[in-house]
């Protein structure tokens, strides 16, 4: 199971290269090169509406060198009381790719609110094998995070 997971990875570590590479604003959040988080959409939407929203680009704040955009102004001053309730695990990257010691591009329509901590993922099936084992992988993740938040993904995907 770990050798198809691992392959599986592997195999969308070259598109993924691409699509994250065009990523900059810092090594430890996943944000477009202009430093857009989540795409544009509002973290504390996930929480309140349950749903992914886009944010107003005339409504935003900046937390760890990324602009987050925000539906409405009671959806930023909630993010800006308390950005590290809000903001997603792993700077945005997705989950799974993480547990696995990679940063790969988190999709805003992939998610789960695990135990009150937003998580992202990069593909359907992708979320679909992280749903499957996720308080393991939560772990491994946690772990490994701490090792590659300070790291590009291509560092990661060199070694």
């Amino acid at each position: 199971m770990f050798k198809a997971i691992t392959t599986a990875l592997a195999g969308l570590a070259i598109s993924a290269t691409l699509f994250v590479s065009a990523f900059a604003a810092g090594v430890d959040v996943n944000a477009t090169t202009t430093g857009l988080a989540l795409r544009g959409y509002d973290p504390v939407a996930y929480f309140t509406a349950g749903a992914p929203t886009e944010g107003d680009f005339q409504i935003t704040a900046t937390h760890n060198g990324a602009t987050y955009r925000f539906a409405s102004e009671e959806n930023k001053a909630l993010f800006v009381a308390n950005p590290e309730a809000y903001a997603p695990a792993y700077g945005g990257f997705c989950a799974f790719g993480t547990a696995m010691g990679f940063k790969f591009d988190g999709d805003p329509h992939l998610w789960r609110i695990v135990d009150n901590k937003l998580y992202l993922n990069l593909a359907p099936g992708i979320q679909k094998r992280w749903e499957a084992d996720r308080a393991n992988l939560i772990v491994s993740a946690d772990t490994k995070w701490s090792e590659i938040a300070d790291k590009t993904p291509e560092e990661l995907q060199a070694q």
